[in-house]
């Protein structure tokens, strides 16, 4: 018989309906049978692309025995960490204090008041890895329940305490924002590198796109040029070093989620929405700065994969896909050897030294496909040019794909999340207006009119949008990430309406989640009581609610309707610098707001006729500092005030480029436009 699960619409809960444990989803229906019959609550946190949630469940959830003691000792909640950020960080805070690590899937066990008192991750089905057996801390916990239940209340309300205090953001001295600030933050990023593989950190390696962003930003600024020329070398290396493969998927495009090893080899094979929208961006960026074709590649690649396989036919964008199918981790992207023979035939000795392969595999007798030869050589060793090459390799990857599509495709989380939407919305409308992609436009325009028509209830933003049912109040995430990614687009296609919906969904994020003591929650005042209000500050995977929102600030006072949010966004900015700078890699969504906040920033607005010639010169590079008003002439209601009193110059489409609301002359010709752009004063 299915369970409480088969009432919701997450996959990952989902997957576990008919599980013999007795799991409720979170919310008061379970926490009241708690308080009622005086029982632990045993919290497990994951989600759908999991490896080891996977393994757990198969383990220790499918097993009656275990389903048993669970369901005799304990109210057991389900939780999906990406419909509810908001307890994955409470009770992973928990876990990492009360263990010294975190990782999914979380298991965390409860009083009925919601205090945690004993925390873990993954419990293996029998004592191994140094680990107790699962059934053993069950039976030790309800032991404990039962005759140490002092000592119990005593440990939850330590921790309970703990998470308190660390919630509450330290005050610091504010440092005054400079460009001296943000290069020592930039130098660390530069010194502590790892020239040998790429990247920062021993293995796992994880993509790190938003420390990439803030050195492609600081590589652009009007600094010392030996430093910028630093900042783009170190970006350049690290977006070479994981695109030869292995963690990106070079047969059919997109990341997945980190490598397991230093080499960028071997791949956790699940793809999260998050990364291929983040990693997209920067390696557009890193294209428009370096002029580097292959980055250009790995961009169009990446959303291409995204339009394919993850793509609602309403415009949504699914969440990820699974590390696993057919039962094996990665077994829909690995090739043997004679496989590859067969099927490439003629072309193998070609394919064969592009990839370096071998009978023996270079993964547990299987092929990960990673470049050994970069276009450059392979060309040479055959005669060809280096663009030949490539197209002769894409041929080849086209074939692999279509020979892949045949194989059991790993399971597909299709919930469409707001936040997670709104960064691949700003990935395709910046590629969009930069690659000349109208069908990324297009995928821009119907994926914010699906958020804006689906996820938008009553006036309130909602987080999660599967099967026609929208539910979950909105995180501060949802708010920032939503309006910046509007933002984009309008500076894409511009409309009036993607910015009047950008200003709102800001002034909602003043009015609902404004902590007095500065900054924002990550929960709305109207969200339902839990242990406390998190407020968490430091990037993660995705880039910090607060982060986002600051940086959605200053680009809307940048456009003149709300000039007082750049002092909120510099008085957010002030406390964080001093941990930031020191810590560059966990605060680099940050320390990108700082940089648009130091400036200098172009506030660009174009009127006349559109599509025009000036248009083209403002797209041919990417300014990281820059905010962009676009319409016919007179502006419609709703368009900024950037666009106010802005005649036409002799009755031509006009550009007027200003830096503080202070105006260089007007120009109609596109060159006249470049060099304003490309002023440093």
């Amino acid at each position: 018989m299915p369970n409480r699960l088969a009432r919701e619409t997450s996959p990952y809960l989902l997957q576990h309906v008919h599980n013999p444990v007795d799991w409720y989803p979170w919310g008061e229906e379970a926490l009241q049978r708690a308080r009622a019959e005086d029982k632990p609550i045993f919290l497990s946190i994951g989600y759908a692309a999991c490896h080891w949630c996977h393994v757990m469940e198969r383990e220790s959830f499918e097993d009656p025995e275990t389903a048993e003691l669970m369901n005799r000792h304990f109210v057991n909640i389900k939780v999906d960490r990406e419909e509810r950020p908001d307890l994955d960080s409470i009770y992973m805070a928990a876990t990492v204090a009360l263990t010294g690590s975190g990782g999914w899937p979380m298991s965390v066990f409860l009083t009925p008041d919601l205090q945690p008192f004993y925390c873990g991750t993954y419990f293996p089905p029998r004592r191994r890895y140094n680990m107790p057996s699962f059934r053993d801390v069950l039976t030790g916990i309800a032991q404990a329940w039962q005759n140490e239940r002092e000592e119990i209340f005593k440990v939850g309300s330590q921790i309970t305490e703990h998470l308190q205090r660390a919630n509450l953001v330290p005050g610091r001295a504010a440092l005054p924002l400079t460009p001296s600030l943000l290069d020592n933050a930039a130098d660390y990023l530069y010194q502590s590198y790892d020239w040998g593989f790429g990247g920062w950190g021993g293995a796992p390696k994880f993509p790190q796109p938003m420390t990439i962003g803030f050195l492609l930003a600081r590589a652009t600024h009007p600094s010392e040029l030996e430093r910028r020329a630093n900042y783009l070398k170190t970006a350049i290396h690290v977006l070479r070093a994981m695109s030869r493969g292995g963690m990106y998927d070079v047969v059919g495009g997109g990341f997945a989620r980190y490598s397991v090893d230093n080499l960028w080899r071997v791949p956790h094979f699940e793809k999260m929405l998050y990364d291929n929208a983040q990693l997209a961006l920067v390696y557009l960026h890193g294209y428009l700065l370096s002029g580097e074709e292959s980055f250009r590649q790995v961009c169009e690649e990446t959303l291409d994969f995204v339009l394919r396989e993850m793509t609602h036919p309403l415009g949504g964008f699914y969440s990820s896909l699974d590390a696993d199918s057919e039962g094996e981790e990665g077994k829909f992207y690995v090739w043997e050897f004679d496989e590859l023979k067969d099927l490439l035939g003629d072309e193998f000795a070609f394919f064969q030294s592009a990839y370096g392969l071998t009978p023996a595999g270079n993964w547990e007798g299987k092929i990960v496909l990673q470049r050994a030869l970069d276009d450059a050589t392979l060309a040479a060793r055959f005669g060809l040019t280096r663009e030949t090459a490539r197209q002769r390799l894409s041929a080849l990857h086209a074939r692999l794909l279509e020979v892949r599509t045949r194989r059991t495709r790993p399971a597909t989380d299709d919930k469409i999340l707001t936040a997670w939407n709104a960064l691949m919305l700003q990935a395709f409308a910046e590629a969009a207006r930069y690659l000349g992609r109208a069908d990324y436009l297009q995928a821009a325009r119907r994926n914010a009119t699906f958020l804006l028509q689906n996820l938008m209830v009553e006036g309130k933003l909602l987080r999660s949008w599967r099967e026609g049912m929208a539910r979950h109040s909105a995180y501060l995430e949802d708010y920032a990430a939503l309006g910046l990614g509007l933002l984009s687009l309008y500076q894409s296609d511009p409309a009036p309406e993607w910015y009047v919906a950008a200003l709102r969904l800001a002034d909602d994020l003043m009015n609902r989640f404004a902590d007095p003591a500065g900054g924002f929650f990550d929960t709305p005042a109207d969200h339902e009581s839990l242990l406390l209000r998190p407020k968490d500050l430091q990037d993660n995977a995705t880039p910090s609610g607060n982060a986002l929102a600051a940086h959605l600030l200053l680009q809307l006072a940048a456009y003149g309707d709300r000039p007082a949010w750049r002092r909120t966004a510099e008085e957010m900015l002030a406390p964080v610098l001093e941990t930031a700078v020191r810590y560059p890699t966990a605060f680099a969504r940050w320390l990108t707001a700082a940089d648009f906040a130091l400036g200098p920033v172009n506030e660009v607005a174009i009127v006349g006729a559109y599509p025009n010639r000036l248009l083209e010169t403002l797209w041919k590079t990417c300014r990281m500092r820059q905010v962009v008003a676009i319409s016919a002439f007179p502006p419609p209601d709703g368009a900024p005030a950037l666009l106010r009193d802005r005649p036409l110059l002799n009755g031509q489409p006009t550009a007027y480029v200003c830096r503080d609301f202070v105006c260089k002359q007007p120009v109609t010709r596109p060159e006249e436009l470049e060099a304003q752009l490309n002023a440093q004063g």
